[in-house]
């Protein structure tokens, strides 16, 4: 269960728990707070594991040229580190660092890798089950590696020929497309969900873990059929929030491993993984036409200039343009 949050002590006297507590009291997302405490605590050590209040904004200008200089990070590496540290100073410490002036990364950035329909359909043939299932919603939904494995039986609408993924990054909810290919085993997937919820239910188990004090809510519907996970991990565990022993959904880690053994037995030698899926899904959409507001939407991207990346990766190749050696 590597995104669950572990519950907090009642009194917060660790700096790092008191930072998790701010976070929280946000409802920022756990891989934000994990990423944030990662920098953080970098940048604790960096400066000999003084205390962030004894320290200003030329320490944060140092660590941050540090990264860029010595580290070599990439402009977005160093990015994420001030917006932690900047987090960290306003919210937490509430500091008003000022302007800082520290050495920004040079390093250019890179478009995104890529797989041509035809490796992504010989992908997806080394996979089998739910390995093989979750990527195809990847690839045809353009679901990140954490929506797969979190959908919800309720998320997928077959008769409205959508999905809605509603534990996005940055809480939003949106829906994107459900590739009618896959419905046949979507179905066989929510039947084997459903029968295995049920076996719980006749060993006193069963309940399912819901966001945001919906269980206190509406108590009951922990054991709904809509709320269980369409992938369910093939274990019961404790759950840590609340020491309920739980059927959670298969984990993100799970997925990948299987995706990049499946990408070596594929032979397709690219810089790849469970997110190239989702790379790929934008850029086929763009190739046949799609509107880039119509992909933005799919994706969940806030912004359209992320969006934008993708039309960078569809190639001059692509536009009608011939190489002089190919001319006849």
């Amino acid at each position: 269960m590597d995104d669950i949050r572990k519950p907090l002590p009642e009194n917060r006297t660790r700096f790092m728990d008191q930072v998790r507590f701010h976070i929280r009291s946000r409802q920022m997302a756990y891989k934000t707070e994990k990423t944030y405490c990662k920098w953080i605590a970098s940048y604790i050590r960096f400066h000999c594991y003084k205390h962030p209040k004894t320290l200003g904004a030329s320490d944060v200008d140092a660590f941050l040229s540090s990264l860029a200089v010595d580290k070599l990070c990439a402009i977005n590496t160093q990015k994420t580190a001030l917006n932690a540290l900047v987090f960290l100073y306003k919210r937490v410490l509430g500091i008003d660092l000022g302007v800082l002036q520290f050495s920004p990364s040079f390093r250019p950035k890179t478009i995104p890798t890529v797989f041509s329909h035809d490796e992504a359909m010989c992908v997806l043939s080394k996979l089998k089950g739910v390995h093989y299932l979750a990527a195809s919603l990847m690839y045809g939904s353009g679901l990140r590696v954490m929506e797969a494995a979190r959908l919800r039986i309720q998320d997928i609408d077959l008769g409205n020929n959508c999905i809605v993924v509603r534990e996005s990054k940055g809480l939003k909810w949106r829906r994107t497309l459900l590739p009618k290919s896959l419905n046949d085993a979507l179905r066989d997937q929510i039947d084997f969900a459903l029968a295995l919820h049920s076996k719980d239910l006749a060993d006193g188990y069963g309940q399912v873990y819901l966001p945001n004090a919906l269980e206190r809510k509406y108590p009951n519907a922990a054991k709904a059929p809509e709320w269980q996970y369409l992938f369910p991990s093939n274990r019961l565990s404790e759950d840590p929030r609340s020491q309920v022993i739980r059927r959670h959904h298969i984990g993100e880690q799970q997925v990948q491993r299987g995706v990049a053994k499946a990408i070596r037995n594929a032979k397709v030698y690219k810089k790849a993984g469970c997110h190239t899926f989702r790379h790929s899904f934008a850029t086929n959409l763009l190739r046949a036409g799609t509107d880039i507001r119509n992909i933005q939407e799919m994706l969940g991207h806030a912004n359209i200039a992320t969006t934008q990346i993708y039309t960078h990766v569809v190639g001059i190749q692509e536009r009608g343009v011939v190489s002089p050696i190919d001319q006849r």
